[in-house]
């Protein structure tokens, strides 16, 4: 069977470890937004799988720990929960963050990528796992070395499976890509997360009033745009910076979901 061609799209590993990408956060934004008007039902049904992966996941354990309540208030219960279900539900996420890169070369995609990438699970939990500490380790030191890895560690898990890296060797080139534009990117994911604050203020404002079902109504439809949003930004930085290879055909939308699909 004839192979199809292949074609770098973005930038390289090569060129973002010497900094030779920029980023414009407006144009970022932008271009986000409208891939969202167009995929987000696709990232939206697969995090609505991997919520429910994780609650499942969530209640099995908790119910060898004596239950959830138990577990929660015991801190070494709480740390043991969280991290098997960091370790189970990663390895779907990262299928979520992969819809996202894909939409930022054009590519459509479906719910059941999440179940995309398994065969590089193991790999994917040790680096959530690890970039998780991380950043709590940083967290407790002042705030601002937790933010800085939060940042300069948010591409770390596509890089395990679209470049087939170690846990250790994507996180070491993830930070040495995005330093160079660790402030642009920062600015990025603040402006979406005062998107989710903004959305969330008729909630806090209703309080418990008649209103509040409105309000809570508006907040998940704002979310269902926001959230989509951020995967599709990660995934036009991503882009941006590390570049992928995606095969040329007459029917994109085939190749990806055939090549990644369980």
């Amino acid at each position: 069977m004839e192979k199809l061609p292949v074609e770098n799209v973005g930038g390289s590993v090569e060129e973002a470890i010497k900094g030779e990408y920029t980023l414009d956060v407006a144009t970022i934004l932008k271009e986000g937004w409208q891939i969202t008007l167009k995929s987000r039902m696709a990232i939206n049904l697969g995090l609505f799988t991997c919520l429910m992966i994780g609650m499942l996941v969530s209640m099995l354990v908790s119910s060898q720990l004596g239950g959830i309540e138990v577990a929660i208030q015991d801190q070494k219960s709480a740390t043991l929960l969280n991290i098997i279900v960091t370790l189970v539900v990663y390895p779907f996420i990262v299928g979520v963050e992969m819809m996202g890169i894909f939409h930022s070369v054009g590519l459509k995609t479906r719910p059941k990528l999440v179940f995309g990438f398994l065969k590089r699970g193991s790999w994917v939990a040790v680096s959530a796992l690890l970039t998780s500490t991380l950043v709590t380790i940083g967290l407790t030191l002042f705030y601002l070395p937790g933010i800085f890895l939060a940042v300069a560690l948010s591409l770390a898990l596509p890089l395990v499976v679209e470049k087939n890296m170690s846990p250790i060797k994507a996180i070491s080139v993830s930070i040495q890509a995005t330093r160079f534009q660790w402030f642009k990117i920062f600015a990025i994911y603040l402006i979406l997360a005062l998107a989710v604050l903004i959305s969330a203020l008729p909630v806090v404002i209703a309080g418990e009033s008649e209103l509040s079902f409105i309000a809570i109504a508006f907040f998940l439809f704002c979310l269902a745009y926001i959230v989509p949003l951020f995967y599709n930004v990660k995934g036009i930085l991503y882009r941006e910076i590390f570049g992928l290879q995606v095969q040329t055909s007459a029917d994109q939308t085939k190749t990806i979901n055939d090549t990644f699909s369980a």
